[in-house]
């Protein structure tokens, strides 16, 4: 039992709760005070380096969104499996847990793989993830500011691949991509908050991505959104140290040996 259950079909729910906990999250990172002793970046960098427009963000966001719904409806449609009561098949609470865990991996396996190429081929970098870039400085209503084809290939397919792999359930289906997506603002929220619950559980953070956002780092971390495992593996890692900066806030700094 759950609390949407007699009032929206679980389908409904995978579908458009991810996008209402985006901008019920990224909203309210952005009505946030200043709170300049917890940036990683100043708001005069966020002025001068970013070269797009708010406005502009928030309409490729709403585009990708809308991608991704009409995707998600079609998978749902594709998958869900009900009893001879008509009645959504459910598995185990463990079951679920397992399927959670697999999707993330599955998740972090597609994009890490997806987003190097992107940096590494010249022509997609340059027409298409290049648009991500233009915010140097991120925040977190740009978390999914990309191009419609990164959009698609890199989020929409790494999302429907998570959930076909991973064989879970609309209903669980909910909480996997409603995690993913608060995850992905955090990662883009550009702020070093003390307690963070993602900080404190995921070397794959904040100031993580951050350091791939600057110009020398963007040929490292490319892992996103949970673990940093690909990144360790195939040689892009790049651990980083916080400075805190005169002026107040913090600043993620490339620790090279």
């Amino acid at each position: 039992m759950v609390f949407w259950e007699g009032y929206v079909s679980d389908e409904a729910m995978g579908t458009f709760a991810p996008i209402v906990v985006y901008w019920l999250y990224a909203g309210f990172y952005q009505l946030l005070p200043p709170l300049d002793k917890f940036r990683l970046h100043t708001r005069k960098e966020e002025e001068e380096k970013n070269s797009v427009p708010l406005s502009s963000v928030i309409k490729g966001v709403l585009l990708q969104q809308l991608v991704q719904a009409t995707v998600a409806q079609l998978l749902f449609l594709l998958t869900s499996k009900f009893d001879a009561s008509a009645t959504p098949i459910q598995p185990s609470i463990p079951m679920q847990i397992v399927q959670i865990i697999v999707a993330m991996f599955t998740m972090d396996t597609w994009q890490y793989f997806v987003h190097r190429y992107m940096h590494q081929n010249k022509f997609l970098y340059r027409h298409v993830h290049s648009q991500h870039h233009r915010l140097v400085v991120p925040y977190a209503i740009g978390a999914l500011y990309n191009h419609p084809l990164e959009g698609l290939l890199l989020d929409t397919f790494g999302g429907a691949i998570s959930f076909l792999v991973s064989g879970m359930t609309a209903r669980t289906a909910v909480i996997f991509f409603c995690f993913a997506v608060t995850k992905t603002v955090d990662d883009h929220c550009g702020l070093w908050l003390p307690g963070n619950i993602f900080h404190i559980f995921f070397q794959n953070n904040t100031a993580y991505h951050d350091i791939h956002h600057q110009l020398q780092g963007t040929k490292y971390n490319y892992s996103q959104p949970f673990f940093s495992i690909w990144d360790r593996l195939l040689g892009t890692y790049m651990p980083y140290t916080l400075v805190k900066r005169a002026e107040g806030g913090f600043e993620a700094r490339l620790k090279k040996d």
